[in-house]
């Protein structure tokens, strides 16, 4: 199986963010989506929040409105913002309406108007550290911290640096509920901080190898990051559970809060 599907090593474009968020993102992850766990994660977020009815949060990116969709559910004012055009009309597609609002737009770039709007902002499932510069990372922090009201919060998931080589997986494979079989080989830079993810599908109804890489980041990295653009790291947490960060956590919830 895993010489029948090995990867030819690519080179990952640095705008590859721009096209691979799609139907076939959708397919590469599908074991990863479902309504009762994005149900237990909500209910967590909503916990770690502490907000009342009605306030205003922002999921960025929002991906295809797993969390969005049941926050508004829940009663809150939401706005998600994604790039993808794909996942937003996936995420419309489930509902939107007064408290529910979907835009297509880049989170280093958000809207001048918002400055202030939010009490919460989310940037969930891996959602940061696409860009070639290293740079554009801060700009995304600062673009949340600009449009947060003051001692709003935020709430980031996504891969520890540490945690993720502690116990590095190189090949990867699984299939989907269509039989489309999926592979992934992985390597990792040390010095840029880049983890490549090269993807291999084969199934009935395709046939695509396709790249991508992420930068990841220690805690201690990442709060730096937060530091400098004007927010206090609070909590720390083993991804979604109530378990504190510890070493070899491979999922990191942070909860910082701006400065009132």
């Amino acid at each position: 199986m895993a010489k029948r599907f090995r990867v030819t090593q690519q080179t990952a474009p640095s705008d590859w963010w721009a096209s691979y968020f799609d139907a076939g993102y959708l397919r590469e992850y599908e074991p990863l989506f479902s309504l009762e766990e994005d149900r237990r994660q909500v209910a967590r977020l909503i916990e770690l929040l502490g907000l009342p009815s009605g306030a205003r949060v922002l999921d960025c990116p929002c991906g295809q409105g797993r969390h969005a969709h049941l926050l508004a559910e829940a009663g809150f004012d939401v706005d998600g913002v994604d790039l993808s055009a794909p996942l937003l009309a996936k995420a419309r597609a489930r509902g939107t309406g007064r408290t529910l609002r979907y835009r297509r737009g880049d989170m280093r770039h958000l809207p001048p108007a918002w400055s202030g709007r939010f009490d919460a902002v989310l940037n969930l499932f891996t959602s940061f550290g696409f860009f070639a510069d290293p740079r554009d990372d801060a700009r995304v922090v600062r673009e949340f911290v600009r449009v947060l009201a003051p001692g709003g919060v935020l709430i980031w998931h996504g891969g520890d640096r540490d945690g993720v080589m502690a116990k590095f997986v190189a090949r990867d494979w699984w299939t989907t509920a269509d039989g489309t079989v999926v592979a992934q080989e992985r390597r990792f830079d040390p010095l840029s901080g880049f983890l490549t993810v090269e993807s291999c599908w084969r199934g009935p109804q395709v046939k695509e190898d396709r790249t991508h890489r992420i930068r990841l980041y220690t805690p201690t990295q990442l709060a730096d990051l937060m530091r400098d653009a004007g927010l206090v790291v609070e909590q720390a947490f083993d991804g979604f559970t109530d378990k504190p960060l510890g070493r070899r956590t491979s999922e990191m919830l942070l909860v910082a809060r701006k400065d009132a």
